[in-house]
């Protein structure tokens, strides 16, 4: 006897499907603010504020690529796609992180070239002005997806860039004061810090990409303590292949043998079984989509025989 259990459908919205206007939004304030810094870079030769600029087309293809990614999430599944399209999200947020490490690389590289070669006719005060702006939109950013950065890796990938704009517009603004003083170096040393910035939040970003494709157990999911509520259900003598595991944000999915007391199973107890089991799970761990398939004694020393 199997059970499957579940509350939500294989195609309904993901965690970043639930967030789509807001990044709708923050998409159309970053490509605005993006055109103004690329405006502002080639008029005022600020090489910082080009890398700034360059960060925030990385953002906007990022939330472009997100909001793509959770409209396929929403398609149904189907026979050869028994999930829908939800890992779309997962693959969306790998491609981001490899655009991320690719602009903090060159943002880097450039820097230090013009840290060696400063350009003295950087204008200063277009610099500062243009920063300021972009610090004031990507306040407004991290206000709209700080909801939902905690619930979707789209999200917190787009929440982490905003974040990284917000601190890019910062080091602008520094550069612009020092290159105003006369210390033309300060733009391309900007122009490094904010390479140094992006590089580890697309390693971290990569890192829980990874987590899911190498179906790594969710982090709320600590399976012994599964393990042990559910061994804990009368009639449960014992449970394996325990196994936990992420489709995309917000959606993990569990599946377990349960060896059930032959007694119960001869009284055509297994259902009351499995209901108990999805009222332990729905009950005290962040999971509501499980599969369990039911045995009785005689078949857990069948399978440890054949595995050892």
């Amino acid at each position: 006897m199997s059970g499957h259990s579940h509350s939500h459908s294989h195609g309904a919205a993901t965690a970043t499907g639930a967030h789509r206007r807001r990044l709708v939004i923050v998409l159309a304030i970053t490509l605005g603010v993006m055109v103004l810094e690329v405006v502002g870079a080639l008029v005022s030769g600020s090489l910082a504020l080009l890398a700034d600029a360059g960060h925030m087309l990385t953002d906007a293809t990022g939330i472009g690529i997100a909001l793509f990614a959770s409209w396929l999430a929403t398609r149904p599944a189907s026979a050869t796609r028994t999930f829908g399209w939800q890992r779309a999200e997962i693959l969306a947020a790998m491609t981001n992180a490899l655009i991320l490490g690719v602009v903090a690389v060159l943002a880097i590289v450039e820097g230090v070239s013009r840290v060696r070669a400063p350009d003295p006719h950087v204008e200063a005060g277009l610099m500062i002005g243009v920063a300021v702006v972009g610090l004031v939109a990507n306040v407004v950013g991290l206000r709209l997806l700080s909801a939902g950065q905690g619930e979707s890796l789209n999200v917190r990938g787009a929440y982490l860039e905003v974040l990284g704009d917000l601190l890019g517009s910062v080091a602008v603004i520094v550069a612009g004061v020092f290159v105003a003083l006369g210390f033309a170096w300060a733009d391309g040393l900007a122009s490094v810090a904010i390479g140094i910035m992006i590089l580890p939040r697309a390693l971290t970003l990569l890192r829980e990409v990874a987590a899911v494709l190498l179906e790594s157990t969710p982090a709320g999911v600590d399976l012994e303590k599964v393990r042990t509520h559910m061994e804990g259900i009368p009639g449960v003598v014992g449970v394996h292949d325990l196994h936990a595991w992420t489709i995309t944000s917000g959606v993990p999915v569990m599946s377990a043998h349960v060896v059930v007391e032959a007694e119960m199973l001869e009284r055509g107890e297994g259902t009351a079984v499995l209901r108990r089991l999805k009222e332990c799970l729905g009950g005290h761990f962040d999971v509501d989509h499980c599969t369990f398939q039911i045995e009785p004694p005689e078949m857990q020393e069948t399978e440890s025989s054949v595995h050892v």
